[in-house]
C-alpha cells in the first residue's frame, strides 16, 4: 500500500465510487465531485491509499492556522481491519504537524460507535463541545 497526494486525473473516478459506497451521500452539497472540486481548489491536503493501482482509502485534512480538521476518511469495506485508515490518519496528522498544527479536530455522526471506536483507538477523545453548523447556500 502507498499513500499519495490526490491527483485529479488519476484518482477522481475511483474516489467518487469509494465515497458513494462508503458514505452513501444523498444531499447535493455532499456530492463527491463537488467536494473534490472544492478541496483541490483550496489546498493539497487530500490523500489516497493505493494498492496495486487501486484506490482503497482516502482522507482529507484542513488547516486554518489554528486547528486542523480531518474529513472524508474512508476505507474500502473489503479492506477494513488492515490498518489502512490508521495509516491515512497518521499521514494526514504528519502533514498537519509539518504546517505547525498542534491540535486536530473531527466530527462524526452521533451513534456511529464503530467509527467512534476507530478514532479513540487512534488517540482521539470525545470533548465537551457542541457542534453547530449553518448552511450558506
Amino acid at each position: 500500500m502507498h499513500i499519495l497526494t490526490y491527483d485529479d486525473s488519476t484518482h477522481r473516478q475511483a474516489v467518487i465510487a469509494l465515497w458513494k459506497n462508503v458514505f452513501g451521500y444523498k444531499s447535493a452539497h455532499n456530492a463527491p465531485a463537488l467536494a473534490i472540486d472544492k478541496k483541490i481548489a483550496v489546498d493539497d491536503l487530500f490523500f489516497v491509499a493505493e494498492d496495486g493501482g487501486e484506490v482503497i482509502g482516502t482522507v482529507m485534512a484542513g488547516y486554518d492556522g489554528h486547528r486542523g480538521w480531518i474529513y472524508s476518511l474512508a476505507t474500502a469495506p473489503d479492506r477494513r481491519g488492515h490498518g489502512i485508515g490508521s495509516s491515512l490518519l497518521a499521514h494526514a496528522e504528519e502533514r498537519l504537524a509539518a504546517l505547525g498544527c498542534i491540535k486536530v479536530n473531527l466530527q462524526i455522526v452521533a451513534g456511529n460507535e464503530s467509527v467512534r471506536s476507530f478514532y479513540e483507538a487512534n488517540g482521539f477523545a470525545v470533548e465537551d463541545r457542541i457542534s453547530m453548523g449553518k448552511r450558506l447556500d
